[in-house]
Formats: C-alpha cells, structure tokens, sequence
C-alpha cells in the first residue's frame, strides 16, 4: 500500500506543479493575444479612417454643393430662359431639385442619418415653397411672373433652410476633427 501511496504521491508532486505552469502560461498567452488583437483592430481601424476620411470629406462637400444648388435664386438664374412659361418653369425647377438629389443620394452612406434627414427636408421644401408659389400666378404666363413671386417670397422670408443645413454640414464636419 505504501507503495501506490509513495506512486501518488510522486504524481501529485509533479502533476500540481504543470498545472500551474500551464495555467500561469495560458494566462499570459491569452492577455497576450487580446492585446495583440487590440492593437491590430487599431491600426485597422486607423487605416479605415485614413481611407474613409477624404471620403466623408468630399461627401460634405457635393451635399454643400447640392445645397447652393437648390436654393431658388440659384436654380432660376440657372434654369429660366424668356420663352418658359410659368408651368415650365415650375416642373423645371422641381425636375432639376430631383435630379440635384438624385446625383447626391450615394452620399448618404458617409454622413449621419440626421444630416441626411436635413438634407432631405432641404430638398422637399425647395420643392414645397416652389409648387406653393407656383400656385398664386397664371400657367401659361411669362415665368417672370414665377420668378418674381419667388425672389419676392425669399426676400420676406425669414427662414432660410439651405443655410440651416449648411450649418448641419458644418457642425458634422467638425466631428471629424
């Protein structure tokens, strides 16, 4: 009996010492790979945002584009020729908006949902404020008449929406940095 007691003993003596070793080396091992792992996701991520970032950039910069684009003096100063009607005039506007947007809308995936929410609303009112005044003049008139009761509109108004998103452009370009 003293002899499988002096084996077990011999077993214990070698077996509890491993188990420390190899505990104390998979501990090591492990925060030695997470940390690895941590410093990898770093340098990826930092590669993405070398990538990225002249990408969000030129992404602000065709939605600010897209916002001097739609404002209605620019867009009648763009568009208009003396022979438009009024109704021409009006479904030229909204048609170039659309299309404004339209160039624009692969945008989205740089910037945030709320700017591109903005961005939207900035597009449906240029739209809105259009079709509305549109309303007030006769069709088949000369689109002066259009053109006049929009400058007229945008001199009174007080709310500018494309500076409004301007701003938000801005703000979310600072983010960045």
């Amino acid at each position: 009996m003293s002899v499988i007691l002096n084996a077990l003993l011999e077993i214990v003596k070698i077996t509890i010492p491993a188990l420390v070793v190899f505990w104390t080396i998979k501990t090591i091992m492990t925060e030695y790979l997470e940390r690895q792992y941590r410093i990898r996701q770093l340098e990826l991520n930092k590669e993405q945002r070398q990538i990225t970032l002249p990408l969000r950039l030129q992404a602000y910069e065709r939605l600010s584009l897209f916002c001097e684009r739609i404002t209605i003096p620019n867009l009648i100063l763009r568009i208009r020729t003396k022979e438009m009607t009024n109704a021409e005039l009006r479904m030229a506007i909204v048609l170039t908006v659309q299309q404004e947007y339209e160039h624009n809308v692969a945008q989205q995936i740089y910037v945030s949902d709320e700017l591109w929410r903005i961005i939207q609303f900035s597009r449906d009112e240029a739209i809105r404020v259009v079709t509305g005044i549109s309303e007030s003049v006769e069709p088949n008139e000369n689109s002066k008449g259009l053109a006049d009761a929009l400058f007229k509109y945008i001199d009174e108004s007080d709310a500018n929406i494309v500076s409004i998103t301007q701003s938000a452009i801005r703000k979310e370009i600072q983010l960045l940095f």
